[in-house]
């Protein structure tokens, strides 16, 4: 599905609404296709996915969304919700650094939102330093269930990689997440639980 125009945080078109139901911890991935998803971010999405978080991916080509759909992920974005007061508990963003090298206002965004400290903010893939400054390395260590996951998402995308245990990603976070800069399973599930 091709996404062109304004972005806001996390790739969402500027104007949408960024609900919550009831102050579930969000996730918002921007990328250029399905398969980048996967082999970059496949298995801490799943982590992710598993520990409570809503994860929603936008993406900026036109490919087939098989590989996602295995992942447990969409690439549309989230409908209005039934409990549009909820507080919205935190928001992530994720997003490729070649959707970053290729789109100026997605970079713009990007940056604005992590030198705000709006959101958590990852970038993954060969990213520039200097493309978001402020972030920092941090390796996400793969759970089982996220490497079989991911080995079979691969597989749908014709794409033959080896799934490392790990997935690397430059991070920045806010005052909410400060104390969880490992992103592992675990920590994401005590966010999900607070």
């Amino acid at each position: 599905m091709a996404s062109t125009g304004t972005y806001g945080v996390g790739g969402a078109r500027a104007g949408a609404p960024i609900t919550s139901r009831l102050g579930k911890y969000q996730l918002r991935v921007t990328a250029l296709n399905a398969t980048e998803v996967v082999a970059h971010a496949g298995g801490w999405l799943v982590d992710r996915a598993m520990a409570g978080w809503d994860v929603s991916v936008v993406l900026t080509e036109d490919c087939d969304p098989l590989p996602l759909r295995i992942l447990g992920m969409h690439a549309d974005l989230p409908d209005a919700d039934d409990d549009s007061i909820a507080p919205l508990r935190s928001q992530s963003v994720a997003v490729s650094a070649a959707a970053i090298a290729t789109d100026e206002e997605l970079r713009t965004a990007v940056t604005r939102t992590a030198k705000r400290g709006l959101a958590e903010v990852i970038v993954w893939g060969d990213a520039d330093a200097a493309l978001v400054p402020g972030l920092e390395p941090v390796v996400h260590v793969l759970s089982s269930a996220a490497r079989a996951f991911k080995t079979r998402a691969l597989m749908a995308a014709r794409t033959c990689l080896d799934v490392a245990p790990t997935e690397t990603f430059r991070y920045r976070t806010t005052a909410v997440l400060a104390d969880y800069r490992d992103l592992t399973p675990s920590a994401a599930t005590l966010l999900a639980q607070r």
